[in-house]
């Protein structure tokens, strides 16, 4: 096979082709003609299917033919000659030196090369003859081809292969310049323009004519004749996608300048009336070609002019809006003279949706650039578009008013994206001739929200079949594209306040509304796009104060008022059906819906609830979820054969309007007041179990909200009937269930490699939220009391391993009181699960009403002391995790007082010989160390006893007045329970009274220093006042002084007016600390519940307490408010440092109120009561109106 045949010749050219066919991609890229051989001689290092590839295949095979057995001779001679085998590197050098060194190997090159030169030769030959056939050919075709769609000349991805290796010289482009010379014939200019066309762009623009080269292209761009012109784009296309930045800047430069030389000079009409624009037309062809150009450029050079000075996107930029502002000016300086056809309309054609602009908006770079050089040069440009008439397809005649839709369309995607930054919005006001006023941000929101009234639908159904075949039909909608802008500028917060929280935008978003109520016919298509907006207005401070307090609005009956009564006047309306026009216009619940979202966006905040409450828009609310709820269980159950009693559309339709309601109705426990005012309607069991199908499958409040069910579950569990509701749900026992599960039993999902690591953490990150959780939930005495009181520990012989926990007494049962043996054994993790329970224990017992509870049931003191003595081993005690955090609850439980009043043992150990130099408790009484100056202590079992030892820890009461303090609580309890009204309830607070501990009243007692007369004389005269009814909990419990309704919810005044406004007031003068709140899933009210129900015990020293409650009896109750507000001021620091740390909820029910001094902060609350105080005052008279 040493010599070629003629067969192998044709075989070697044919195979050659494929490879380069195969590379052609690569070799097409190259730079330059040295770069295209270096890819090819390095071919084989760079392309992994290298030996794949036929032609080599073809060498190799021939290679082997002509030197093996050369090889082998030299391997034999080579292996004979030294007597070792064949093997080492340096031995596969010999054997390849020896073998070129051969005279077989340099008569195979030879040959080679010979035969390759003629393949070589015959190849360009073939090329060239298939260049002159496809000339002929293209000469021909373009007499008989459609220029229908104008982008087939432009492309050039439909060049062949050979085309891309054409390469050429710098002296041919020098003549090739002077060929496109203007003065030179037509054949001789295309001639050199096909040249062009084939050469690559690199060559052409790095040879030194370009600049004269760049000249004579845009003539030949300009001249009438389209095969010249044609050409000419053929090759700007093939530049845009082969060369840098630095050139294309200048072919870009070179088309905009040359559109906007012929919009200057030759005025094309605008079409009128019946008139159209042609497409097809060669004039209109060839302006459209150039455009789609440019736009096409527009969109992909957004991706790399980062890498490239400045100067040249400027340069594009300012070419851009240069062209797009020309006839722009002209119409200004001249209103009334005839329309004509401007750049920007063909651009709208091109690219409906202003994608260009958009991608230029997006990054900061080019923005900068963009709208700097609309104020300074191009501020016309913006003005025409806020002033034009009220998506490219492969259509060619275009009417008037498909052109003036695609120009609105356009327009106002542009002024949509304008609007989002704030140098865009600084180039308003704007001044128009035609408007004595300038245009500002505010009218021209007023102007789209118009537009989105008068053409809800495209104003021709016309122009929709244009663009049908891109877009879809809703995303051309002028409302669907209004809405589009305005959601953008609702959720970025300062182009909400300057474009959206204006007077004259709620008042045109409501002037339906309004007109409506007035009862007058308009269209109501636009109304869920109006709620929609307001809903989001709403879920701003900004945007919810504008709606409740701005009294601009002429109502029905002509008064001033705010657009949140417009809106729930107008809800309760959709609810009632009381308007006689909504039987004609037939509105959708869907309506309904939305704007009950958008009174919910107001009354789910303490300060939405007081604008709205006089409206009982629960009560309207619940009505209708009644009705609804009635018909869906009126639907009989379907019988084989029998048509259905109604179709599962409607069914559908009537089940989504009945979760919608009660949705909204949950809503209301977002509020303590709001948690009120939804146990009132009856509906607040269902209300919670709906939220638990939504929490179980992780489903989002709302679209507006920020945050899960964490912080309505935590308001809800406050109350009795929340906490009763939540266990009937399942919520209770999935928390449950879920906490045993990453405590006991780990995923089941995770197959386990590696053993799990001990838990360094005393509580677990796995099991954290679960123990958070447990804390929100069981935070409230009423939890306590409704889940745990009266109910035994099950103390069972035996647990099973897979026995789990599925209640709060299953886990007391299980992790907390464990007294057995049994018990120890049937935990996996017995240390860590029991860790668990002891920290939930210890906060548990930090609200003293919760601890009672537990002591009187389970005794808690002795069985942690007995725990203790069992960890001894003599004479010392054995220091682990458990003995510490026993340690730390005895202590907690045995004393009282407040920061400076005891000290409690640290739960952490210190390095050095000792690590815990604290006294271990094993017995009462207490360690004197942990009492401060005090001599003596007693052990605490009941609330007297806690009381008693404190009294004398303070050295107010004698040894002797246990007797005379049984004696004040026994009066005040005949007291209290003569003015309560008889109520049947399952609920515990409901069973012998008041459940708790009067704490009030043992105050008053170590006030009195254990006078049980003067303490029952100061009681029963205090009982007379306003303040007894929030400083005294017991005394309004069920009470005959307030409505029937409220004394049956068991949902105590304290929380639903004091925490209430507490939580209102925080938002706005502590909103920090509100927010922090708002982020740990804890509420402000949980807090403040507890501390007024103990009245501050364990949490201010006794000086403090004592100046709180005669600041509120002396100054009003409503300075108990003030006083919370001021306490969690105090804490800000440490509230917003324990939210990082996600322990914000044990930090509060543990630590006391460090120095804190109401006299520190009188003169704040002083503030405070001169803002608030007509309101939060008159709001606590008004829960009294049975008092006499």
């Amino acid at each position: 096979m040493s010599q070629f045949s003629s067969e192998d010749e044709a075989e070697l050219q044919s195979l050659l082709r494929k490879l380069l066919k195969s590379v052609k991609d690569r070799i097409s890229g190259a730079p330059s003609v040295e770069c295209a051989e270096e890819i090819l001689l390095h071919l084989e290092e760079t392309d992994k299917n290298f030996h794949n590839y036929e032609f080599v295949k073809y060498l190799r095979k021939y290679v082997e033919s002509c030197l093996g057995a050369v090889i082998e001779e030299e391997t034999e001679n080579l292996t004979r000659g030294d007597g070792h085998a064949l093997g080492s590197g340096q031995d596969t050098h010999a054997v390849t030196k020896r073998t070129r060194e051969s005279t077989q190997y340099k008569q195979m090159m030879q040959t080679l090369k010979q035969t390759m030169m003629v393949v070589v030769e015959s190849l360009i030959n073939k090329f060239e003859e298939d260049q002159l056939k496809k000339e002929e050919m293209d000469r021909k075709s373009q007499h008989e081809q459609s220029s229908s769609h104008y982008t087939d000349n432009c492309s050039d991805s439909d060049s062949s292969f050979n085309q891309s290796y054409a390469f050429i010289k710098h002296e041919q482009l020098q003549v090739i310049a002077e060929k496109l010379d203007p003065g030179r014939p037509r054949e001789v200019r295309l001639e050199a323009l096909q040249s062009l066309c084939y050469a690559p762009p690199s060559d052409v623009l790095s040879c030194e004519s370009w600049t004269g080269l760049r000249r004579t292209l845009s003539a030949a761009l300009t001249d009438p004749d389209p095969e010249l012109s044609d050409k000419v784009l053929q090759f700007f296309a093939k530049t845009f996608s082969s060369s840098p930045l630095n050139v294309t800047k200048d072919v870009y430069s070179s088309i905009a300048k040359s559109l906007e030389a012929h919009f200057l000079y030759h005025k094309l009409s605008f079409p009128s009336g019946s008139t159209s624009i042609d497409a097809n037309r060669p004039d209109m062809a060839h302006l459209l070609k150039q455009m789609r150009l440019m736009n096409d450029f527009q969109k992909e050079v957004t991706t790399f002019w980062i890498r490239h000075p400045e100067k040249y996107m400027e340069e594009i930029i300012e070419n851009t809006l240069s062209l797009l502002a020309l006839h722009s000016e002209q119409a200004m300086s001249s209103p009334g003279s005839e329309k004509s056809l401007e750049p920007i309309h063909l651009i709208s054609l091109l690219d409906i949706k202003a994608t260009w602009f958009k991608k230029w908006m997006h990054g900061y770079y080019s923005r900068t650039v963009a709208l700097r050089l609309l104020e300074r040069k191009y501020k016309s440009l913006v003005i025409v578009l806020v002033f034009c008439p009220s998506g490219p397809a492969r259509r060619t005649l275009y009417t008037s008013k498909e052109l003036e839709f695609v120009y609105f369309i356009h327009s106002l995607c542009v002024l949509g994206r304008l609007v989002m930054y704030t140098n865009g919005r600084k180039l308003f006001p704007i001044k128009v001739k035609k408007r004595r006023d300038p245009v500002t941000l505010t009218d021209l929101v007023v102007i789209l929200i118009n537009i989105m009234y008068q053409h809800p639908k495209p104003s021709c159904e016309g122009c929709m079949c244009v663009f049908v075949c891109v877009y879809t039909l809703d995303s051309l909608s002028p409302t669907n594209l209004v809405m589009e802008v305005l959601r953008t500028l609702c959720d970025r917060t300062e182009c909400a306040v300057e474009c959206l929280y204006q007077i004259p935008v709620i008042e045109t978003l409501l002037a339906p509304v309004i007109t409506l109520l007035k009862g007058k016919l308009v269209s109501t298509i636009a109304l869920t796009h109006i709620a929609d907006t307001l809903a989001r207005i709403a879920t701003t401070e900004r945007g919810l104060s504008l709606l409740l307090y701005d009294r601009s609005l002429i109502s029905a009956e002509g008064e001033c008022i705010s657009a949140a009564h417009v809106v729930v006047q107008f809800t309760q309306r959709l609810l009632a059906k009381e308007l006689h026009l909504f039987s004609e216009l037939e509105i959708p619940p869907a309506v309904s819906g939305a704007f009950i979202f958008v009174c919910r966006q107001m009354y789910n905040t303490c300060e939405g609830l007081q604008v709205l409450r006089p409206y009982s828009l629960h009560e309207c609310i619940a009505k209708a979820w009644r009705k609804t709820s009635s018909m869906s269980e009126r639907v009989p159950t379907p019988v084989p054969g029998a048509p259905p009693a109604i179709a599962s559309q409607e069914l559908q339709s009537v089940v989504a309007w009945e979760e919608m309601l009660l949705d909204n109705l949950l809503n209301f426990a977002a509020t303590p007041k709001g948690l009120l005012l939804l146990q009132q309607t009856g509906a607040i069991n269902e209300c919670v179990t709906y939220m638990f199908s939504r929490f179980t499958k992780k489903l989002q409040v709302s679209r507006c909200e920020k945050f899960g069910y964490g912080v309505m579950v935590t308001q809800v569990a406050t109350t009795a009937p929340g906490i009763a509701a939540l266990q009937s749900s399942g919520f209770v026992q999935t928390i449950v269930v879920e906490l045993w599960s990453a405590l006991e039993c780990g995923r089941e999902d995770v197959r386990v490699v590696h053993p799990k690591s001990t838990p360094m953490d005393p509580i677990d990150r796995s099991c954290l939220k679960s123990f958070l959780s447990l804390v929100n939930l069981l935070s409230s005495p009423h939890a306590v009391w409704e889940l745990l009181g009266h109910r035994a520990l099950p103390n069972k012989m035996e647990y099973n391993l897979r026995e789990m926990a599925t209640s709060v007494l299953d886990l007391m049962d299980r992790l907390i009181i464990i007294n057995s043996d049994t018990k120890i054994h049937s935990l996996f993790n017995y240390e860590q699960s029991h860790t668990f329970g002891l920290r939930l224990l210890s906060v548990l017992c930090c609200n003293l009403d919760s601890f009672l509870l537990l002591e009187s049931q389970y005794n808690l003191s002795e069985l942690l002391l007995q725990g203790q003595r069992d960890d001894v081993t003599e004479p010392e005690f054995i220091i682990d995790g458990l003995s510490v955090e026993r340690n730390h609850i005895l202590v907690r439980i045995g004393t009282v007082g407040g920061p400076s009043e005891r000290r409690l043992p640290p739960r952490a150990l210190q390095k050095g010989n000792d690590p815990y130099p604290w006294p271990i408790v094993s017995t009462y009484p207490l360690p004197k160390y942990y009492i401060l100056d005090v001599p003596k202590t007693l052990r605490t079992k009941q609330g007297k006893n806690r009381l008693l030892k404190y009294g004398k820890f303070l050295k107010l009461l004698r040894e002797d007045s246990e007797q005379d303090l049984c004696l004040l609580l026994k009066h005040c309890q005949e007291f209290i329970s003569q003015q309560q009204v008889n109520v049947t309830s399952e609920f515990s607070c409901f069973q012998d009274g008041y459940p708790g501990h009067d704490w009030f009243a043992s105050t008053v007692f170590l006030l009195m220093h254990g006078d049980v007369g003067r303490s029952l004389s100061l009681l029963l005269r205090f009982s007379r006042l306003l303040p007894s009814a929030f400083l005294w909990p017991p005394r309004l419990h069920s009470s005959v002084h307030l409505p029937i309704e409220i004394a049956q919810s068991c949902i105590h005044p304290i929380y639903s007016c004091t925490a209430h406004y507490v939580e209102m007031l925080l938002k706005a003068e502590v909103p920090l600390v509100f927010s922090a709140f708002r982020m740990s899933g804890f509420t402000p009210s949980q807090i403040c519940i507890q501390w007024l129900g103990q009245c501050f015990w364990n949490y201010l020293d006794w000086p403090e307490i004592c100046h709180y409650v005669a600041t509120c009896v002396i100054m009003g109750p409503d300075y108990q408010v003030y006083m919370c507000i001021s306490a969690l001021r105090h804490l800000q620091q440490d509230i917003l440092q324990h939210t990082q740390t996600q322990d914000l909820q044990v930090f509060l029910k543990e630590e006391p109120i460090h120095g804190f001094r109401v006299s520190n902060y009188l003169e704040y609350m002083e503030g405070l009561e001169r803002n608030y105080r007509s309101m939060v005052l008159s709001d606590m008279r008004s829960i009294l109106p049975r008092s006499s």
